[in-house]
C-alpha cells in the first residue's frame, strides 16, 4: 500500500510541475495544451478514480494484488487463496486490466488458471454478473474483487460458462466435492487436464 501511495504522491508532483511549466508558455502553447489536456482528462479522471479505489481496498487475507509495474495501475495481477469452501487450499492467479473508460466501463478480468469451476470456462472467462449485465460505475474495485472471492465460496450452478461442472454441482455435490479436489491437483476429469493450484 505504501508503494500505492508513493505512486499518487509522484503523480501529483508530475501533474503540478506539467501545469506549472505550461502556465509559462506563450499564449499560442496555452492553447495547444489546452486540447491536449482536454483529451487527456478522460485517462486522468479514470486513473483518479483507480487510485481512489486502490486506496479504499479492504480486502480478506485470501485476495492479494501485486502490480508487475508500479507505475501502471491499470494492469495487475490478482491471486485468490480461499479458505474455505470446495476451492480451499488452491491459489488461483487472474489478470486484470482496466481500461481509460473505467469507471463506465468495468474492468477486464481473467483467470489464468485452468480450473475445474461453473462460473469460470477452461479458457479463463469468468461469469461474474457485475462484470457484464449488472456493472454499474458505482460499483468499486473492492466490491468486484469480493464478488470474485465469493464466486469461489458460493459457485454459481444457475449461470454457468463451464456446464458440465454447473450439472454435476447441481445433480451430485460430492462428486463435484471430488472433481474440484481432483483438479485443483492437476488431475484430469472428462479427458480435461487442470492445472495444479494447490
Amino acid at each position: 500500500m505504501l508503494k500505492i501511495r508513493q505512486l499518487q504522491k509522484k503523480k501529483q508532483e508530475e501533474a503540478a510541475a506539467a501545469e506549472s511549466a505550461s502556465n509559462t508558455t506563450s499564449a499560442e502553447s496555452a492553447n495547444l495544451n489546452t486540447s491536449a489536456n482536454l483529451s487527456s482528462s478522460r485517462v486522468s479522471a479514470a486513473q483518479l478514480r483507480l487510485q481512489k479505489d486502490i486506496t479504499e481496498i479492504d480486502l480478506p487475507r485470501s485476495i492479494k494484488l501485486t502490480f508487475p509495474d508500479p507505475s501502471d495501475l491499470f494492469n495487475f495481477k490478482l491471486s485468490i487463496t480461499p479458505q474455505e469452501g470446495y476451492y480451499k487450499g488452491g491459489t488461483f492467479e487472474f489478470k486484470t486490466e482496466i481500461n481509460n473508460n473505467f469507471p463506465i466501463e468495468p474492468p477486464k478480468i481473467k483467470c489464468l488458471n485452468k480450473i475445474y469451476h461453473p462460473n469460470i470456462d477452461l479458457d479463463g472467462n469468468i461469469c461474474l454478473n457485475i462484470l457484464r449485465e449488472d456493472w454499474s460505475p458505482v460499483l468499486n474495485l473492492n466490491s468486484i474483487l469480493i464478488g470474485l472471492n465469493f464466486l469461489f465460496l458460493e459457485p454459481n450452478p444457475n449461470d454457468p460458462l463451464n456446464k458440465d461442472a454447473a450439472n454435476v454441482l447441481v445433480k451430485n455435490k460430492s462428486v463435484f466435492t471430488s472433481n474440484v479436489k481432483s483438479s485443483m491437483r492437476g488431475g484430469y476429469i472428462d479427458n480435461e487436464h487442470y492445472d495444479r493450484v494447490v
